[in-house]
């Protein structure tokens, strides 16, 4: 497959707590990268490709799931897909990671893979707006993890410090914050932080002030404007923490 060197993407990004819908057109390939949420991939038309190891042969997908923090990278050709982030401590996300247990990139079973297809692929071509775009890609979730054992909710002390960053995002977090809000040492939240959401504190804050700074490009605003929104300390560190986590430069995602 005779690609662009860099994934350039045209469409709407669409979040939720918990998760986000990209869905569009996209082309290219990815550089090395790690994120914290759950990644499931939908080519509408032609399939996808990912590998996991820098020497491994590209594998071809209909469609994949990605567990969260694992490095991959990934190439399409100039092509309709959807992208589904789903956070590994939402009880989606612990569904997810029950049901593709042991793989890093685990193709999708076909009659799932087809029916949330379907279901973004009408709603797309629709032109619906944000909320039913929203609760369609939330459907396609439940779609897939839906024959999974029930999973737990995150830890409530957890839950409580999450809410502390999502009330803080545009200025300082401090992990010593985070755990007093959580009534726990710093030690031992530490330790319980990555036990519930997979992440280490820091990556978590990065990981969450990136998806403000993502909502605030797609609402038309500068990816300068976009850092300071989300409290990075400038367009360069946003840049890094984009290209790190998506392996793509922010300048080619464009709102289509």
């Amino acid at each position: 497959m005779s690609l662009s060197p860099r994934m350039n993407a045209l469409g709407r990004v669409y979040f939720w707590q918990g998760g986000s819908l990209w869905i569009g057109r996209g082309s290219g390939r990815t550089e090395w990268h790690g994120h914290h949420a759950h990644q499931i991939t939908l080519p509408f038309s032609a399939a996808c490709l990912f590998r996991n190891e820098q020497d491994e042969e590209w594998k071809e997908y209909a469609g994949a799931f990605v567990r969260s923090e694992r490095p991959h990278q990934f190439e399409m050709a100039d092509a309709a897909a959807a992208q589904i982030f789903v956070e590994p401590e939402t009880i989606e996300g612990r569904a997810l990671a029950l049901r593709f247990a042991g793989a890093d990139i685990a193709p999708l079973p076909e009659s799932d893979r087809a029916a949330m297809a379907r279901m973004l692929m009408t709603a797309w071509d629709a032109a619906v707006d944000d909320g039913v775009m929203i609760a369609t890609a939330r459907a396609a979730v439940a779609t897939l993890a839906r024959r999974t054992v029930a999973a737990a909710a995150v830890d409530g002390r957890i839950a409580k410090a999450l809410e502390l960053i999502r009330t803080r995002i545009s200025g300082p977090i401090r992990l010593a914050d985070a755990a007093e809000a959580a009534a726990l040492s710093p030690n031992r939240f530490r330790h319980l932080f990555v036990q519930e959401t997979g992440a280490a504190f820091r990556a978590y804050v990065l990981w969450s002030r990136l998806n403000v700074a993502i909502a605030c490009s797609m609402a038309g605003g500068s990816w300068t404007a976009a850092a300071h929104e989300a409290g990075f300390a400038d367009s360069a560190h946003l840049t890094r923490t984009f290209k790190r986590m998506f392996g793509m430069n922010p300048a080619t995602l464009v709102r289509g």
